[in-house]
């Protein structure tokens, strides 16, 4: 691919390096210096006068500084005259904040796309937003990707006979729907009422789930409260086995540990939109790759060609 150059931040780079090895591309470097006064410095050391940039940098933690990094990084490459600076977000982790639900809140999500695209974007390629309205909150063109494919693929190894979809509460019941359709499996969901950040209540589950091999799915897994709640209503239902599959593996405050624990479930299937540091992975974590899915994206969007025909294939 001619007229190209990829760069990374610093918050996922194992992940860069994958895309550009399917690209074909190399990744280029970049050098971040922080100063004595703790302000961080960034330079794209190659050239970008008149290339299709990409900026490969999941809002991860630190979020924050991942953040700035990546600000800079589109400033340096607007300076630097590139032809059009395409942000490569496998995680948004802002997405969360999308709505007012509280007097005197900032709505981060949208100030946090207000910053990307006065800093240079002219494009965002996304995974899996947390919200769909979230999407609007730019005002420059975004690829909204999903990894319900790839995790069809993956569950599809098994016999699904007996199998339903659950989705942990009714605001992912599309997604689980939209999942369940693929695997020609039912779906239920659950009737979840959020407290705080980590308190949330599910009073039922709508569908019947009673003996079966129940797959649980979620946009992301953070603290781990509302699966674990969900758990403990399959487990009152007496179904057969638990697996539970999520785009984004955050896992934070020792989430991935306490669901592995659980006796009934039986494998935790994330993908690699952020990094899992190999001290948390436990026997029962499957990470899939998205890199594939990303670089095919990268390279249509390159070259003109439709991001959302990739959904049309089977």
């Amino acid at each position: 691919m001619r007229e190209i150059a990829v760069f990374s931040g610093s918050a996922h780079p194992e992940l860069a390096a994958e895309i550009c090895a399917h690209l074909e591309v190399p990744l280029r470097p970049v050098r971040i210096k922080r100063f004595a006064n703790d302000c961080i410095e960034v330079q794209l050391q190659a050239n970008c006068r008149e290339r299709d940039v990409f900026l490969i940098q999941p809002l991860v933690t630190p979020v924050q500084e991942n953040l700035v990094e990546l600000l800079l990084m589109l400033d340096a490459a607007r300076g630097a005259s590139a032809a059009r600076t395409t942000v490569v977000m496998p995680h948004y982790a802002y997405a969360r904040s999308d709505k007012k639900d509280a007097p005197r809140i900032s709505i981060g999500g949208r100030l946090v796309a207000d910053l990307l695209v006065a800093a240079g974007a002219s494009r965002v390629l996304a995974m899996t937003l947390h919200s769909p309205q979230v999407h609007g909150f730019f005002s420059v063109p975004v690829d909204h990707l999903h990894a319900l494919r790839e995790l069809a693929a993956y569950f599809r190894r098994y016999d699904l006979g007996n199998t339903i979809v659950v989705s942990p509460d009714l605001g992912n019941a599309k997604e689980a729907a939209h999942f369940a359709n693929l695997l020609k499996v039912p779906v239920a969901a659950g009737a979840k009422q959020r407290f705080a950040d980590d308190k949330v209540t599910i009073t039922s589950i709508i569908g019947d789930v009673r003996g079966r091999d129940v797959i649980v799915l979620d946009d992301e897994i953070a603290k781990g409260s509302t699966v674990l709640e969900l758990l403990d209503r399959l487990r009152e239902l007496d179904v057969r086995s638990i697996r539970v599959a999520c785009t984004h593996g955050l896992f934070a405050s020792g989430a991935l540990k306490r669901i592995g624990e659980q006796p009934e479930v039986t494998e935790i299937v994330c993908t690699n939109t952020v990094p899992i540091p190999n001290s948390e992975r436990t026997s029962k974590l499957t990470v899939l790759s998205i890199a594939p899915a990303l670089a095919e994206a990268m390279r249509r969007i390159h070259n003109g060609e439709s991001v959302s025909a990739l959904f049309d294939a089977p």
